[in-house]
């Protein structure tokens, strides 16, 4: 499901989605002292926080960028080349077999993509790849911060589909029982969004998220007649519906 998924939004996905620039400043911060920065970016779609490490880390970063999807990483290469970014290459990979060599990066990056994956695998993937105390960054959000934002309170259905997202406990587990790897800082993160009722109802008829996949097309249709009420019951402006959006960033070392 999910490359179809990704193959389908692939050339509108950045209007699609929200890049948070936080998370990528709180990166450069404790990394912009290496001078030069061998990296990788595992589920990169088509580039929107890709190109941001290079906005904050320029030409000494050389940047790997890595997804299943190959219109993803076409739509990247257009991006960049938009954008005169060369410093880098593009495969198509799966983040449980990274088709990179042992122990050369310096940090991996990982942005909204980790739930996607085998995360025992992807785990020890990331060992392999990582230098002796490189670091893993992995953006993502809770199952429990999911069910809180506008999509998780209002739309029907969409806590029992998006069941792939790791509770804050579950993630820490699978880090112990890797070896050779320590999370050593969780970093958490809330928005302040607004947006429209018809905005966000485009939103989903768009698939801004892949869960929207999983409802059948009776049942979305009565979803969004449901989500239409929902919110025209809790906001008296429709044309500014605001809400909170949370996310955490771990911070993962290969500590030998």
């Amino acid at each position: 499901m999910r490359e179809s998924h990704f193959t389908l939004i692939a050339d509108k996905y950045r209007d699609l989605r929200t890049t948070d620039t936080e998370p990528v400043e709180f990166i450069y911060k404790s990394i912009k002292h290496i001078p030069n920065i061998l990296a990788a970016d595992v589920g990169c779609g088509d580039g929107r926080y890709s190109k941001l490490f290079f906005d904050y880390l320029g030409e000494k970063l050389y940047l790997h960028c890595l997804d299943e999807n190959e219109l993803m990483l076409l739509s990247l290469k257009k991006y960049f080349r938009e954008n005169d970014i060369r410093n880098f290459n593009s495969m198509v990979s799966y983040a449980e077999e990274i088709p990179l060599e042992d122990n050369k990066l310096d940090c991996v990056f990982c942005f909204n993509a980790v739930h996607h994956f085998h995360l025992i695998l992807f785990l020890y993937e990331i060992y392999r790849v990582l230098k002796k105390g490189g670091l893993l960054y992995v953006y993502t959000r809770t199952r429990t911060q999911n069910s809180r934002n506008i999509w998780g309170k209002y739309f029907p259905l969409f806590n029992k589909k998006e069941s792939s997202l790791y509770e804050l406990d579950e993630f820490e587990f699978y880090v112990d029982k890797s070896e050779h790897l320590e999370l050593i800082h969780e970093e958490f993160y809330k928005y302040q969004r607004k947006s429209s009722i018809e905005d966000l109802i485009n939103l989903a008829f768009n698939i801004h998220y892949s869960i929207f996949n999983l409802y059948d097309a009776e049942e979305f249709d009565r979803s969004i007649q449901k989500y239409r009420e929902n919110l025209e019951k809790i906001y008296n402006n429709l044309n500014e519906i605001t809400w909170s959006d949370e996310n955490i960033m771990y911070v993962i070392k290969k500590v030998f």
